[in-house]
């Protein structure tokens, strides 16, 4: 899209942020310099103020700090009931965020939005509530102090010696939709502290009395003024990106530095950087990347990459920008940033270009009519023309040659066809060649292929022949358009090859991206991430990388390739650099350039999380195109490792939160059922001992008994935990052997025979039933932990079946009862540690370990096991299914004989 198509559209992301405001409340900040400007009392000023134009105007929470006037403002209004949270034996009061969604005010007030809620709070920051009302359309009044600002905290501690605990996000205060600034003059600040107007707790007094300095309170006031002025001039522009407004508006002075491909690029940057500085207005640097970016010198390439690198060091911000109307991009570019002033070099006359290229600096000048445009002079060490001539002379000899064989040819070529048949336009043959020449070779060797084309051809060519003499008018005439045609041609054909070059990086940095992006998305672990990001980068750059993460207070190679397992001095150096500062560091950047690396910080929303490390083929350093490639891995990179590190921050929770819900119930199973057999063992105990000569041989016998069945319960339960503890380390391995399953079956049965009592156990195996290759010993525990649970749940007199049929390759077992039934929701849940079904009326003793032994012996056969509803949807049936391996031949001996 041309820049002019550009500038008269909206601008897509104002218009998507336009969006994403409608529905949501608006946000007003009263913000203040310091405490006790008169932020909260401003605030229900304007809300008292809304309230008398008929506005729903609640108070979610406003700290009075007992001062009289500010209370009077606050009467009247309807409040919002604070709730009382409890925090180390002390009683708070926070903003009740569930009450004032219920009430559901047009306009709420809550005071100190930077804030820190108390543990038990929904959200963490009072900043995070504001913006659960904003979601759901409550507009919001607000208050903030400048020195709560996250960027600013350390500034802040720098000036005042006082570290500000309380922060939040600068986004937050970049997505209101109003700013109002409280301004005190710091004397009448001072004045209202003496005057006790200002709360100060007393465990912060000192602290506030270093605070409250005219030094501190002045710098503190010009950063209010900063961060406001600010804000308003951001919405300023996106005001204008949304309503498609040309600019400028000079509300604020803005600068902008040119940078081009001659040597007063880096003077540029520093007069920007200068005058930015003196009107302490922002600044940027902007290089257009033309297709003919592509066929310039690398030593061109590396002055216009250490000019982009000097005006990010100088505070300023850089920038690229593609297109092929260096003019028309950089005016446009100016447009859409609210530019006010455009620094340019002017270049040297023999770097002017051919043909309508001309000199930029004179073309912005003619067309920047709403803009301030400052050229500065040329570099006042002029090469001599035979230092210009060595420099300018040819590199690349090849093209040249190339070229004079093309020609050539051509030649040859044209003689034929003149011998048999002559041609008056025999020139076009010269003009394919020099075509062709600057859509292989570029610019210079096409030039020389036109001016060798016009020697050849005026020397065989034009009468008198076999010179360079021309007598015909004519054919004069015809030597001039043939040259300034083959020129034309030349250029164009060059053009037209820088052009497809461009396509073509454009399409291999795209296809990179793309490829990138799809193998780190495709790599789950952290270590198969880093593995996918070294060997890309690598392969990229034609060269060596390496990822740096911290480990113990201090960086480690956790990947490379080629594998690299030690950095020298100067490269560890470099990277802790890039890693404590977050800036690039090492080979071609401003900081360690003796280290063969180039290190790149890895840096996300949250904070940085490692460091990318970089070799170039040869010990180079990387073009702006390849520099700006590998910040965009860098960046891609970070994401990825910071995804990996989410997803074990996520499963260390998940197991964390297990690991303590298994706690839990392992302590309430001990709590509980060790307790019930304990106590029963003890009172039968005590009473044999207590009682021995009064009791009769009846009642003596009944209390061992039960001293004995609660013995074998506490047997089973450390059974079962011990089971499943072998189960979890994988220690439990079956030792598999033929066996019968109605024996398995008939010794479950006989250990059961006490818990069964008055119940009916009903076998219905099949006549065919065949043997089965398990673990008798484990199976039979299985059929037990099963028999066992199915006793618990059912009245005595009811019946419980054992069924079993083959099926192809596998058996298939069921377990009945007639009890109350597994809910539906509850059938694959039972089968975990622990887990109970919940009871309406009395929970039945037990541990949850039976079925989850049952699943763990069942899975180490090779089977499954589930919970089905019973016949007629009446009790639980438990289904096992086991593998059916061909039974030995034993009687095939025997039966030969």
């Amino acid at each position: 899209m041309a820049p002019a198509d550009r500038e008269n559209r909206p601008s897509p992301d104002a218009l998507l942020a336009e969006a994403h405001r409608e529905g949501r409340g608006k946000l007003k900040i009263f913000l203040g310099a310091a405490p006790g400007v008169g932020k909260t009392y401003a605030m229900l000023e304007a809300a008292r103020e809304r309230a008398r134009d008929g506005v729903d105007v609640a108070v979610a929470v406003v700290e009075t700090h007992g001062r009289r006037e500010t209370e009077a403002l606050v009467h009247g209004l309807d409040v919002v009931p604070k709730r009382t949270l409890e925090y180390r034996g002390r009683d708070f009061e926070e903003m009740d965020l569930d009450g004032v969604l219920a009430r559901r005010p047009a306009l709420a007030l809550v005071d100190e939005l930077a804030h820190t809620n108390i543990s038990g709070s929904r959200h963490l920051k009072r900043w995070q509530d504001v913006q659960e009302l904003l979601d759901v359309g409550i507009d919001v009044y607000t208050t903030l102090n400048v020195q709560h600002l996250e960027s600013l905290n350390d500034v802040v501690e720098r000036i005042s010696g006082v570290r500000v605990r309380e922060t939040l996000p600068d986004s937050v205060l970049q997505q209101a939709d109003e700013i109002k600034l409280i301004d005190l003059a710091p004397e009448d600040l001072l004045k209202r502290l003496e005057e006790g107007k200002v709360y100060v707790p007393d465990q912060a007094r000192r602290a506030a009395n270093a605070f409250f300095s005219r030094g501190n309170l002045t710098a503190l006031r010009e950063m209010a003024l900063r961060q406001a002025a600010e804000r308003v001039d951001a919405q300023m522009i996106s005001y204008m990106h949304a309503h498609a407004i040309q600019g400028p508006w000079p509300a604020r002075e803005r600068l902008m530095a040119c940078i081009g491909d001659d040597l007063a690029a880096e003077s540029v940057v520093r007069l920007a950087a200068r005058s930015a500085e003196r009107r302490q207005a922002p600044w940027i640097a902007v290089y257009i990347e033309t297709a003919r970016h592509l066929s310039l010198s690398e030593e061109v390439k590396d002055r216009i990459a250490r000019a982009l690198r000097l005006a990010e060091e100088l505070g300023g911000e850089a920038t690229t920008v593609q297109g092929d109307d260096v003019v028309a991009e950089v005016l446009s570019f100016a447009k859409a940033r609210n530019i006010t002033q455009i620094i340019i070099g002017r270049p040297r006359r023999h770097r002017q270009r051919w043909f309508g290229g001309g000199d930029t600096a004179k073309a912005l000048l003619a067309r920047a009519e709403a803009f301030n445009v400052t050229v500065i002079g040329r570099e006042n060490a002029s090469p001599s023309p035979i230092a210009r001539i060595r420099r300018d002379m040819p590199k690349d000899w090849l093209g040249y040659g190339l070229a004079t064989l093309a020609v050539a040819l051509a030649t040859g070529f044209s003689v034929l066809i003149d011998m048999w048949m002559p041609v008056p336009n025999i020139s076009v043959a010269y003009l394919m060649a020099v075509l062709l020449v600057a859509m292989r070779l570029g610019l210079a060797p096409s030039i020389f292929a036109s001016l060798l084309s016009f020697l050849i051809y005026s020397f065989l060519f034009t009468e008198p022949r076999l010179t360079l003499a021309i007598t015909d008018s004519h054919n004069i005439l015809t030597m001039v358009f043939f040259l300034v045609a083959a020129v034309i041609v030349s250029n164009l054909g060059s053009r037209l090859r820088e052009q497809v070059q461009a396509t073509r990086l454009s399409a291999r940095r795209t296809g990179t991206l793309y490829d990138f992006s799809r193998k780190i998305a495709a790599a789950a672990t952290q270590d198969d991430v880093l593995w996918a990001v070294v060997h890309h980068v690598a392969s990229t750059i034609h060269g060596q990388s390496l990822i740096l993460l911290p480990e113990n207070d201090r960086l480690a190679i956790k990947a490379g390739y080629p594998p690299e397992d030690t950095l020298d001095d100067k490269a560890a150096a470099a990277a802790e650099w890039a890693w404590t500062h977050g800036t690039r560091a090492g080979a071609g950047s401003a900081t360690l350039p003796t280290s063969p690396w180039l290190f790149l910080p890895l840096k996300t929303v949250r904070g940085p999380v490692g460091v990318m490390g970089v070799q170039m083929a040869g010990a180079g350093i990387p073009p702006p195109s390849e520099a700006r490639l590998l910040e965009t891995l860098a960046d891609q990179a970070a994401v990825a490792i910071e995804r990996t590190a989410l997803v074990a921050d996520i499963e260390a929770a998940r197991v964390a939160g297990e690991r303590d819900r298994l706690r839990t119930a392992l302590l309430s199973s001990l709590s509980h059922d060790l307790r019930t057999p304990l106590v029963s063992i003890m009172g039968s105990a005590s009473a044999l001992v207590n009682y021995q000569d009064t009791l009769s041989d009846d009642a003596e016998r009944e209390l061992a008994l039960t001293i004995q069945d609660e013995a074998e319960r506490l047997n089973r339960f450390v059974q079962n935990l011990l089971d499943m503890t072998k189960l979890g380390a994988g220690a439990l391995k079956p030792r598999i052997d033929w066996a019968d399953f109605r024996d398995i079956v008939g010794g479950a049965l006989e250990r059961a025979k006490r818990l069964i009592g008055q119940r009916k156990v009903r076998i219905d195996l099949s006549d065919d039933f065949p043997l089965l290759c398990v673990d008798s010993v484990l199976m039979e525990q299985v059929v037990f932990n099963l028999i066992d649970n199915a006793c618990k749940y059912t009245p005595p007199g009811s019946a419980i079946t054992v069924w079993g049929r083959p099926r192809r390759d596998k058996v298939v077992v069921e377990i009945c009862d007639q009890g109350p039934g597994i809910p539906e929701a509850d059938r694959e849940q039972v089968f975990d540690m622990f887990y109970r079904v919940k009871a309406q009326d009395a929970q039945i003793a037990g541990t949850g370990l039976g079925l989850a032994i049952c699943r763990g012996l069942v899975e180490a056969h090779g089977g499954t096991i589930a919970a089905e509803p019973g016949i007629n949807d009446c009790g639980t049936c438990i289904v096992i299914t086991l593998p059916l391996l061909v039974e030995p031949e034993l009687l095939g001996a025997e039966e030969k004989v």
